[in-house]
């Protein structure tokens, strides 16, 4: 029987973030990935600090994108890869009265180290109101950043290429098939409703739909546009532009509504013709404060969860996997604000 310390049961960003805090931690573990793609596989890979409908900000939000900065250094270390992309977003102002509220909102403290107060004019794209600037936005590199992680799982043993069967574990014993363990972690976003030990958690499916498309008129710039949604080069002749959100049509297809949404929106402000070749979407684990769902079992004290991260899945998972691996092997309390038993 194989010892480890952990197992991690799912294979997105919150997956991921806390496999890098094991080995930073010198941690022994194995994480089990079917290689199905997520939603964090199919998501944009925004990194963004600023709420940017009523130019806002977030709880920690600051202290998240130091701490991503921190730990995808960390994970370039061992596999080789800068994962970031320096393309901040330009958010297009709809009229004067955003310009003026950004330029408002940029004089709060909290918000003066992310809204730039110089605005920009775009080329290719209609911004007759000009653009304003988030500092310290930026991109992952999501499909690097899971295929490198995964080789690197691949090459040190790490990873179980299997779908998890609940009914092989045994908490009691803390055994799961020939894997003996000390801790198990389940994050599995949506497919959390399967597991019979955490399935009453508060999540809720938000769907999301984005499209890949090929410009006739390149964009001059890498950087990322938003103004209903988010507007980007992927890196080959190909743009993301998504993604939409959506609690009710949860079925397991694309919604064509959707995709007539996403088209009607980069019409309104790229005027040159466009194709889409490609659509995806996927299920955001959401929460209704707008919160990740982290905690142990009431009963198996050997078993964990970490979900609900939602849209800010890069943000959240990497941040709040540090704190989950401190209250699992420091007993260092979980923030009240993210933790499991605020429902109970």
């Amino acid at each position: 029987m194989r010892n480890v310390d952990y197992i991690i049961v799912g294979d997105g960003y919150a997956g991921l973030f806390l496999a890098h805090q094991l080995i930073k931690n010198n941690k022994s573990f194995v994480i089990f990935s079917e290689g199905r793609k997520s939603a964090s596989q199919v998501s944009a890979g925004i990194i963004n600090p600023v709420v940017l409908k009523k130019f806002t900000t977030f709880w920690k939000a600051q202290e998240q994108i130091d701490f991503l900065k921190d730990n995808l250094k960390q994970i370039e270390s061992y596999t080789g890869e800068n994962y970031l992309i320096d393309a901040p977003i330009h958010r297009i102002f709809h009229d004067e009265n955003e310009q003026n509220l950004w330029l408002k909102k940029s004089g709060i403290e909290e918000l003066s180290h992310f809204l730039n107060k110089k605005f920009d004019r775009l080329n290719v794209v209609k911004n007759d109101f000009l653009t304003g600037k988030v500092n310290q936005s930026a991109r992952l590199n999501v499909n690097g950043f899971f295929s490198g992680l995964f080789s690197y799982f691949e090459k040190n043993d790490h990873w179980v290429k299997e779908k998890f069967d609940y009914t092989q574990l045994h908490p009691s014993e803390s055994t799961y098939k020939d894997l003996s363990f000390k801790n198990i972690i389940f994050c599995e976003g949506m497919g959390v409703k399967d597991n019979p030990y955490f399935s009453e958690i508060a999540v809720i499916p938000n769907k999301g739909h984005h499209i890949k498309v090929k410009l006739s008129q390149p964009l001059s710039e890498n950087i990322t546009i938003k103004k209903k949604h988010f507007l980007f080069p992927t890196g080959s002749d190909l743009y993301f532009y998504g993604g939409t959100y959506d609690r009710e049509q949860l079925h397991h297809h694309i919604d064509e509504s959707a995709v007539e949404q996403l088209v009607k929106g980069l019409s309104e402000f790229y005027p040159y013709d466009f194709e889409v070749e490609e659509v995806h979407f996927g299920f955001r684990p959401t929460v209704k404060d707008r919160r990740p769902i982290i905690g142990r079992h009431e009963t198996f004290r050997n078993l964990y969860v970490f979900n609900g991260l939602g849209a800010r899945g890069i943000l959240n998972g990497c941040y709040f996997s540090g704190d989950l691996f401190r209250f699992i092997e420091e007993d260092i309390p979980l923030h009240e604000e993210v933790s499991l038993n605020r429902f109970q």
